[in-house]
């Protein structure tokens, strides 16, 4: 039985894990992970939604397979999951995780790599590493750390304490919390207007993100014009320029451009 579905409708694509009643993250799931991204790379999706079936999003790595493994064999699964993880955070197009129940462990490194987390009410966050005296092995600690900081991020680590989702909200970590009966709808809906928009200057901003996030403001800087002055070249772009110039001529109201991902 598959772990992970991929269905792409309206530009939208919809990863679901679907490994109940856990959806834990065993290595069948990064194949198909690893599969779909494949597959979304020679695709026209414009934004992705990542859920899960069940009342839980996941509750991380699967470990039974990991009883018996030589510290090199669990090094080379880890390096497959991390492979696959930072493939998924570095789409060019916009990810929104749509987050319910329990998210632990590989669960929340998963959501942590979206562009845009959306969690419901009763969602809780946490990372189980420390009971099994291991660390965050796909990069959970300072992702956390980027945002929350890293006196927060240590203490969750080092507690494995179970993180509601407003607080997590509060700390930069979920942009919205809603009722966790409206959760896929409002996500979904969310995935569906960034698919809507420019394309290419989501594309833009998210490298842009990126290399601050490795090497600070300075290096945003020193990458903006190689990755944002391309733009002006898109159809998207020359659209969205002439309709506002011509409006603004005019003394008109802009009109909403309909763009085309191009």
């Amino acid at each position: 039985m598959p772990h992970l579905s991929l269905d792409i409708a309206d530009h939208v694509a919809t990863i679901c894990l679907n490994n109940g009643p856990q959806n834990r993250l065993a290595e069948q799931m990064i194949d198909e992970l690893e599969d779909a991204l494949t597959t979304l790379a020679k695709g026209n999706a414009r934004a992705v939604l990542l859920r899960a079936d069940g009342d839980d999003f996941s509750f991380g790595g699967d470990i039974v397979p990991w009883d018996g493994m030589s510290s090199e064999a669990l090094r080379s699964l880890f390096e497959r999951y991390m492979n696959a993880f930072n493939r998924f955070e570095r789409m060019p197009c916009p990810v929104v995780a749509a987050v319910q129940g329990l998210c632990f462990g590989g669960g929340l490194e998963l959501a942590l790599r979206a562009d845009i987390v959306f969690a419901g009410e009763s969602a809780r966050f946490g990372h189980p590493e420390q009971t099994l005296g291991i660390a965050t092995m796909l990069g959970g600690i300072y992702r956390v750390a980027q945002s929350a900081g890293r006196f927060l991020a240590a203490e969750w680590a080092f507690t494995s304490q179970q993180v509601p989702a407003a607080t997590m909200e509060r700390f930069g970590l979920v942009n919205r919390v809603v009722p966790d009966v409206k959760l896929l709808e409002e996500a979904h809906a969310f995935a569906v207007r960034l698919a809507r928009g420019p394309t290419r200057a989501h594309a833009a901003h998210k490298a842009l993100l990126r290399t601050w996030a490795s090497g600070g403001v300075d290096a945003a800087d020193h990458a903006m014009f190689d990755i944002a002055m391309p733009l002006f070249e898109t159809q998207d772009a020359k659209a969205g320029l002439t309709s506002a110039i011509n409006a603004a001529k005019a003394g008109t109201p802009r009109p909403v451009v309909e763009f085309k991902g191009r």
